[in-house]
C-alpha cells in the first residue's frame, strides 16, 4: 500500500499492572485511510488511541504520530473525539466550541469563523445557542465531531462515537466521516460494531489486547478457512443438539438463524438431519452462505478464548 504513514505502532505492548492491555502490537496507517479498531469491551482499543495521542506510553515498542515519536507535540495536528462525551453540559454548543478554540490558542475571530464553517457542515449552527445538556445524543456527538475539527486536523481519531446513538443518528455520523474523508481527512475509528467495520476501508481485528488479523473486508475475508451454512430455526436447543457432531466446527446464533461452521458442508449437513431426527424434529431450512465480519470476529475470538 503506497502513502505517507500516519499512525504507526511497531512491537508495542502496554500493562495495567497485571492486565497486558496490549501485546507487540504492529501496524502502520497511511494518509487517506479510514481505519478501524475492530474489538469487544477490553480488547485494547481505547488504550491504542490514547497511546497514539502521547496520553499513555508504550512500555515497550514505539508509537509515532504523524511521523513524530514525541506524539505530545505531534497532537496538534490531530484530532480527537473520546469515547465519553466530555463537553459541558450547562455551557451552550458556542461556549463549547470557544472553550475549546481558546485551549487550542486560536484567536477568537478565527475561532467564530472556523466554528460557522465546521456547525454548518454538521448541521448545528442553528442550534448554537442550545446548551449542550439539552441536545440529543446524536448531536452530541456532532458536536464532539466539530471541537475534534476546530483544529482543521490532518488525522482524526474517534473511540466509538456512536455507542448508544440511534441508527438514524449513526447513519448521518458516518455519512459526515465520509464526506471529511473525501476531502482529504484520515480517520481511525474505533467499534464494536460490524457494520460500522464495513465502512472502514482497511480493519484490525483486536482482542484481549492481541492482533487477530488486519485487512480490507475482502483481504479478511479470503483467509477464512471454513465454509458456513444458514440454519434457519427459532429452536433454541438446537446449538446444544449440533455440538460436537461430526464436521461441526462451531454454531453461533444470529436471531432465529444459526450459522453453522464446518470443514464439509455435506457432512455438516448429514450431521444436522441426524440431530434433528434423533429430537423427533423436520429439517429446518438450510442454505450455504458466505462468510461476513462478524463470522470472522466469533471465530477470531473464539480462537483466542481457548
Amino acid at each position: 500500500m503506497n502513502g505517507e504513514i500516519v499512525l504507526s505502532y511497531s512491537g508495542v505492548s502496554k500493562n495495567y499492572g497485571a492486565l497486558q492491555a496490549l501485546r507487540d502490537i504492529g501496524l502502520e496507517i497511511r494518509r487517506g485511510e479510514i481505519f478501524g479498531f475492530i474489538g469487544p469491551d477490553g480488547a485494547g482499543k481505547t488504550t491504542m488511541m490514547r497511546m497514539a495521542l502521547g496520553i499513555v506510553n508504550p512500555d515497550s515498542g514505539e508509537c509515532r504520530l504523524l511521523g513524530e515519536a514525541d506524539r505530545r507535540k505531534a497532537r496538534v495536528r490531530a484530532g480527537y473525539v473520546p469515547q465519553l462525551f466530555s463537553l459541558y453540559q450547562n455551557m451552550s454548543v458556542m461556549e463549547n466550541i470557544n472553550l475549546f478554540g481558546s485551549l487550542y490558542g486560536k484567536p477568537a475571530a478565527e475561532v467564530t469563523e472556523r466554528a460557522e464553517f465546521i456547525l454548518s457542515r454538521v448541521g448545528l449552527w442553528g442550534f448554537r445557542d442550545r446548551f449542550a445538556g439539552r441536545l440529543s445524543g446524536g448531536m452530541k456527538q456532532k458536536l464532539a465531531l466539530a471541537i475534534g475539527l476546530l483544529n482543521t486536523p490532518e488525522l482524526l481519531l474517534l473511540d466509538e462515537p456512536t455507542t448508544g446513538v440511534d441508527p438514524v443518528a449513526r447513519r448521518e455520523f458516518w455519512a459526515l466521516l465520509y464526506q471529511f474523508n473525501g476531502e482529504g481527512l484520515t480517520i481511525v475509528v474505533s467499534t464494536p460494531y460490524m457494520d460500522e467495520a464495513e465502512l472502514c476501508t482497511r480493519k484490525m481485528f483486536l482482542n484481549r489486547g492481541r492482533v487477530l488479523d488486519t485487512g480490507t473486508t475482502a483481504e479478511l475475508i479470503s483467509r477464512y478457512e471454513y465454509r458456513l451454512l444458514c440454519l434457519e430455526t427459532a429452536q433454541k436447543d438446537a446449538g446444544e443438539w449440533l455440538r460436537g457432531r461430526p464436521h461441526i466446527v462451531d454454531e453461533n446464533m444470529f436471531g432465529s438463524k444459526y450459522h453453522i461452521v464446518t470443514d464439509d458442508p455435506q457432512g455438516a449437513r448429514e450431521s444436522i438431519a441426524e440431530a434433528f431426527a434423533e429430537h423427533g424434529e423436520p429439517l429446518p431450512p438450510l442454505r450455504d452462505i458466505g462468510a461476513g465480519l462478524e463470522d470472522l470476529f466469533v471465530s477470531f475470538a473464539g480462537r483466542e478464548n481457548q
